[in-house]
């Protein structure tokens, strides 16, 4: 090695004590060492006497610009005496244990860790070798080796490792020197090849004759061999050599001893070196078998229930958790297949994609719900072939555009598009006009001339009286909960004529059946409810028609109006009749209940008091399927035979401008869905009446989630605990109601938007809730809607939905589910709240085939959490995944909508075209009336600019819905600044982009099982009529030069905060991207920024930091991305609402509500107004002030791997720890060793599982 001269630094004394010695030692060459060694000794050992009594030589040897450390290495290499070794060993040992990080970095890249591993097999060769130079060796390369990256490389290409493990061998009783020993095989064995060497020489056997009971003496030793153990069993092959070796027993064995000892948690430490080891050994299929022969469970559960009350041993109790939780046997879901229960046949079937694989699957076996059951050898079970820990989480699932996108990022942006070709809007339209002009009839407007249209005529002459304000007493029954199977009976097509002189409403098909109405009817109207229930199943009415089949109308001229409708709707269903009993306040709450009849084969009456006064009208009888609160009956059955109570009932009609009980009953008649629903939900009919209280977001509690995990687990550890009792069953058509003793609660979700598809009773007042797929799919579980009754009030009831798919939910950051009361509403507190404890939401044992997985083998399913109370007996309750809004609401909203239309306001309701489901597209037409027929006036109102809205394409994103409630209501009130909109713009709107998939109760598609915000690029008319005739509009008004100022559709986020937008951007994705483009490929208009900007300072909720304007690969086929590119439409939007909260503004901190949904869908409108005022004007100053905003987000660093470029909103949990059934870390301390909470600590994020690690930067 040459040798170096020595160099000061500025500033540093010429003459100082340390630095002249090291020119001395530097002066000194090779054979001057080998032949003066005292000389050498002696140099060396006051350098090391300055080093040890002086601070400021050890900074002056390595202070910046000093050549100190290569005199000191050269000396080492050259060092040929033992002593003068030691001496520079001692040296370098004192020079990098202060200020170890960046000395042992010089000291790595000097090539320090080279020439030790050389003196360590020159060493080895002297027999015996020094005891001293080993010792002082193995301790510099315990301190340099983690912070050299090729450390075990060099260790292994050196030999070095095995002399190591020999002097291991050979002074296994000498401690002293064993320790620095196993410190720096800790190191060796991180590296993986190493760690198959390490056990093809036998060390794991030799590591577990170091290991040993509980002892007061070396536990620093037996830490750090614990720790090493656990590093070489992160190799399968060596945990294999573990199990055969039967250390899986011996480590149990041994970590119990320690825990029973152990009471002052002195050595907690340890004890968590011992789970570590079998957390990796338990990576491995024979591991897992070996820790359950074993008795693993029970072990690790009892001990870890001790630890619960002593919160710093929260890292074994989590640790623990982890180990129970994979070696919990994995399990199919409860059902017999994961096809969805229902099933509708598709026109033709796609040549290829999921739906083509889910109908070449054969059919599934039979249902096996216990838990620690064998799985069944059928097409979609699960089989535990995880060798290689393919529980792995390797998600980046993204929300709502993106939701599904289930893709293994290999690099942070790799989604991003890079073709530049893709990133600029096509030139050329891509049909012929003569094919589109087929769609000139949806756009009458632009042709319109009102030569003989009365501009002073008043509302009355304009108007239809569509919504006529006089009320017929007379009864109505209201059908909900559960009756028998939904294929009794057979779809309705009729619907309420609520046409207007400018409008019309979807008709039923030619070939359904349509009950004739008088001319004169009425609305329906909501006076005062009975609740009338038969508990005897053979006595349920069932209306003949002639066919045989049960109708919910099959008579063509009734004697009388009430006769005709009671005669409707009494069928197999729960009846709710209307009667006035007399005029009583909401606000004198709930009367009491008084049931009559006896509990067995009898009618039982609850009546419920509606608020109306002052119309008189028959009671109807009726049978009943379901025992409305019959749980409870024989409790409260004290008037046999008796007249119940009066309960009040509000006049939700009057409550709701939009809202019309008796109206929505219509509309459901009209409603055409798969399982052919005859029955209506009670929120669905009352309505929902936002609460005037706010609802803060749920403060998570400490250890909830491990308090439901260690439940989970007790199910196999005391088995004979659970009931595993069915109660309620979709795939049983007969019956999915299953009759009890009354110890159960009862289920139902077979209404309109319904979704759950089992129940099972594990506990006495614990159930296991399955979704139901979306149709014609396997998967896609989020969206939930059922209604509980039977419940006994004061008992805390825990429900578990045990197969959402998500890898994280808001559930985890304040989101609580919705329920809605009957009695409540009954009590005239009509809506839907905020409810549920002890909510979290993790991975659990129920395994994903790799059928419903997109081919990825290992997935787990997800568990939602929640327990509620119930404050009422006898009452019916409603759970939902967020407020609903059914297709049958639209279609009420949209009649009470031709209601407000004043001869100002020009609305025309078109039906866009029939879905799949035989379900009419409603699109509407918004804008003011011309001032008159004259020619400046016509051709200003033809020549408006289009704003072109949607929603609902994914059905489980129900806020939409109410976003554009607010849109509507907005654009067709009376202000000022409503009219203005309207006279600035005409509005296309198409409500419900997938009324099927929201009737059917699915969560993301349509009923041909595919995601229709997939479909944009190339859609089919058959399979996706929605989605084709919108684009066609679109491309439509793109070949006459109309293409719309504004395309925005509504959609609803999972997994993010506020509402927020996604737009397209050139300039923005070419540099997020890194690749090169010219000045001219980067030419862009930045008006696309100033609608949400705009938002951004008038909407409380909207948070412009969360908007994102980058365009992906994947994201092609989207509206947001097709719209841009081939319509050209450069303010193409997708508006994201949260479903959760916000944590920003005027909300920050609370739960989002309809309130807040509407109120964001008016000041969408508001923005537009306020778009339209600064492009009229040309505001220069306002595009420089979106330049800067550019400016400012192209300096961010971008690292995530989430496809729209940001990561989550939220830091996850410590108690995340939990959330995954494994943990994959490198480092075993990376667990955080402190028991705190992520709201205190939100930097100790070590421990994340895999699939939270993705979605960060």
């Amino acid at each position: 090695m040459n040798k170096p001269k020595m160099a000061t630094e500025k500033g540093v004394p010429s003459n100082s004590r340390v630095l002249m010695l090291l020119g001395q030692l530097e002066r000194m060459s090779g054979e001057a060492m080998v032949k003066d060694v005292e000389t050498a000794r002696q140099v060396t050992a006051k350098i090391l006497h300055l080093i040890q009594t002086q601070e400021k030589s050890g900074k002056e040897v390595m202070s910046k610009g000093s050549s100190g450390m290569e005199v000191i290495l050269s000396s080492l290499e050259n060092s040929r005496d033992v002593q003068t070794t030691l001496n520079i060993l001692y040296i370098l040992s004192e020079l990098l244990t202060v200020g170890r990080a960046r000395r042992v970095g010089v000291f790595v890249s000097k090539g320090g860790t080279g020439i030790l591993f050389q003196i360590l097999i020159t060493a080895s060769k002297e027999l015996p070798p020094s005891e001293e130079l080993m010792l002082q060796l193995h301790s510099l390369l315990a301190k340099v080796g983690p912070k050299d990256r090729k450390f075990g490389v060099k260790a292994r290409l050196t030999g070095a490792l095995n002399v190591t493990v020999n002097i291991m061998k050979q002074n296994l009783q000498n401690t002293k020197l064993l320790l620095p020993c196993l410190q720096v095989l800790r190191v060796y064995s991180t590296n993986s090849v190493n760690a198959i060497s390490l056990g093809k020489n036998g060390v794991v056997e030799l590591m577990f004759k170091i290991i040993a009971p509980y002892s007061k003496k070396n536990t620093s030793l037996l830490k750090v061999a614990l720790d090493a153990l656990g590093a070489l069993l992160k190799s399968k092959t060596n945990a294999r050599r573990a199990v055969d070796g039967r250390h899986v027993p011996a480590l149990l064995a041994l970590y119990l001893d320690w825990h029973r000892n152990d009471t002052r948690h002195r050595h907690m430490l340890i004890r968590k070196g011992f789970l570590v080891c079998l957390r990796n050994i338990i990576n491995i299929k024979l591991g897992r078998k070996a820790f359950i022969e074993a008795d693993g469970m029970r072990i690790l559960y009892n001990s870890s229930t001790e630890c619960l009350p002593v919160r710093t041993l929260d890292p074994l109790v989590n640790t623990s958790s982890i180990i129970m939780r994979k070696c919990f046997p994995k399990n199919r879901l409860p059902l017999p297949t994961i096809k969805s229960a229902f099933n509708y046949q598709l026109p033709h079937i796609p040549a290829a994609g999921p739906v083509a694989q889910l109908y070449s699957q054969p059919a599934g076996g039979k249902t096996s719900h216990q838990l620690n059951s064998k799985p069944l050898q059928k097409v979609d079970d699960v089989v535990d072939e995880s060798d290689d820990n393919d529980e792995t989480e390797a998600d980046t699932e993204n929300d709502s555009e993106n939701e599904e996108d289930e893709k293994n990022h290999s690099s942070a942006n790799d989604d991003i598009e890079t073709d530049l070709n893709k990133l600029h809007p096509k030139k050329s339209p891509s049909r012929p006009l003569e094919e589109l002009r087929v769609y000139e009839r949806f756009f009458l407007e632009l042709s319109e001339d009102f030569q003989g249209y009365n501009f002073d005529c008043s509302k009355s002459a304009s108007s239809s009286s569509s919504s006529a304000s006089s009320r017929s007493p007379r009864p109505i029954i209201v059908p909900t909960a559960q009756s028998l199977s939904p294929k009794h009976v057979p779809k309705q097509s009729s619907q309420g004529d609520c046409s207007s002189t400018k409008g019309r409403h979807t008709q039923p098909p030619p070939s359904a059946s349509t009950p004739s109405h008088p001319a004169s009817q009425p609305p329906l109207e909501l006076n005062t409810v009975h609740l009338i229930k038969d508990q005897d199943k053979k006595e349920e009415a069932h209306i003949p028609s002639p066919d045989g089949h049960a109708t919910l109308s099959s008579l063509t001229s009734p004697p009388s109006q009430g006769q005709r409708i009671e005669q409707e709707l009494a069928h197999v269903l729960e009846c709710v009749s209307l009667e006035e009993e007399g005029a009583l306040n909401a606000e004198d709450g709930i009367n009491e209940v008084k049931q009559a009849g006896s509990p067995v084969n009898a009618t039982r009456l609850i009546q419920s008091p509606l608020l109306l006064g002052g119309i008189v009208t028959r009671r109807v009888g009726g049978g009943g399927g379901s025992n409305w609160g019959s749980d409870c009956g024989s409790e409260g059955a004290d008037d046999e035979g008796g007249e119940g109570a009066v309960l009040e009932v509000p006049d939700t009609a009057l409550l709701l401008s939009l809202h019309d009980p008796d109206l929505y009953v219509e509309m459901v008649k009209g409603t055409h869905s798969v399982p052919q629903y005859a029955e209506v939900a009670y929120p669905d009919y009352f309505g929902h009446v936002a609460p005037t209280f706010r609802e803060p977001l749920m403060e998570r509690v400490y250890g909830v989630q491990r308090s439901k995990i260690f439940q989970d687990i007790e199910r196999m550890i005391h088995p004979n605990d659970i009931l595993d009792k069915v109660v309620y069953d979709l795939d049983i058509l007969s019956c999915p109601v299953i009759e009890d003793d009354g110890e159960s609660l009862k289920f139902n979700s077979q209404f309109e938007s319904g979704n759950l598809r089992k129940a099972v009773q594990v506990r006495k007042y614990e159930y296991d809730l399955v979704l139901n797929s979306d149709i014609n799919s396997n998967h896609y579980h989020q969206w939930f809607y059922f209604e509980v009754s039977g419940m006994r009030v004061g008992t805390t009831y825990r429900f578990n939905i045990i197969n959402s798919e998500k890898s994280n939910s808001q559930f985890n950051y304040g989101m609580q589910v919705l329920m809605y009361s009957v009695q409540e509403a009954i009590s005239g507190r009509p809506r839907w709240v905020r409810t549920g404890t002890d909510i979290c939401y993790y991975k659990n044992h129920f395994a994903r085939s790799s059928i419903a997985a997109g081919g990825q083998k290992g997935k787990s399913y997800y568990t939602l959490t929640f327990s509620t109370n119930f404050s009422h007996k006898d009452d019916v309750c409603y759970f939902a995944y967020h407020y609903p809004y059914t297709y049958s609401t639209l279609k009420m909203h949209l009649s009470k909508l031709e209601a407000l239309r004043t001869p100002k306001i020009y609305l025309r309701q078109d039906v866009l075209c029939e879905t799949l489901g035989g379900n009419g597209c409603p699109l509407l037409t918004i804008t003011a009336m011309p001032e008159s027929n004259s020619n400046d006036h016509i051709c200003q109102f033809r020549n408006r600019p289009l704003i072109f809205l949607s929603a609902r394409v994914h059905p489980g994103e129900t806020n939409a819905s109410w976003v554009m409630k607010g849109t509507l209501e907005f654009l067709m009130g009376t202000s000022s600044q409503a009219a203005s909109l309207r006279e600035a713009y005409i509005f296309k709107i198409v409500p419900m982009l997938n009324p099927d998939g929201v009737v059917n109760g699915n969560h993301r598609c349509s009923l041909s099982g595919e995601d229709l915000n997939r479909q944009w690029q190339s859609p089919n008319p058959e399979l996706h009529p929605t989605i084709f005739h919108t684009k066609s509009l679109l491309q439509y008004l793109a070949h006459i030069q109309r293409a719309p100022l504004v395309f925005c559709d509504y959609h609803g986020h999972s997994r993010k905060k506020n509402v927020f937008m996604y737009g397209c951007s050139v300039k923005e994705t070419v540099w997020q991207s890194n690749i090169s483009a010219s000045s001219s490929d980067l030419q862009e208009d930045l008006g696309y920024r100033a609608l949400p900007k705009i938002l951004s300072q008038i909407a409380p909720a909207f948070s412009m930091g969360s908007c994102s304007f980058v365009v992906e690969r994947s994201k092609e086929s989207t509206a947001r991305v097709v719209v841009w590119r081939e319509i050209g439409v450069q303010r193409s939007y997708t508006m994201e609402s949260t479903l959760c909260g916000c944590d920003q503004g005027k909300y920050k901190g609370l739960q989002i509500g309809t309130r807040e949904l509407e109120e964001m869908g008016a000041q969408f409108c508001v923005a537009l107004l306020r778009l339209k005022r600064l492009t009229s004007i040309r505001n220069h100053q306002h595009l420089l002030d979106l330049e800067g905003d550019i400016i400012g987000t192209q300096t961010k660093v971008v690292s995530c791997p989430t496809t729209y470029v940001m990561e989550e909103d939220e830091p996850s949990f410590l108690e995340a720890i939990d959330y995954s059934a494994e943990s994959n870390d490198e480092d075993p301390e990376a667990e955080n060793e402190l028991g705190s909470e992520v709201h205190k600590n939100p930097e100790h994020l070590d421990h994340l599982s895999d699939s939270e690690m993705n979605h960060r930067d």
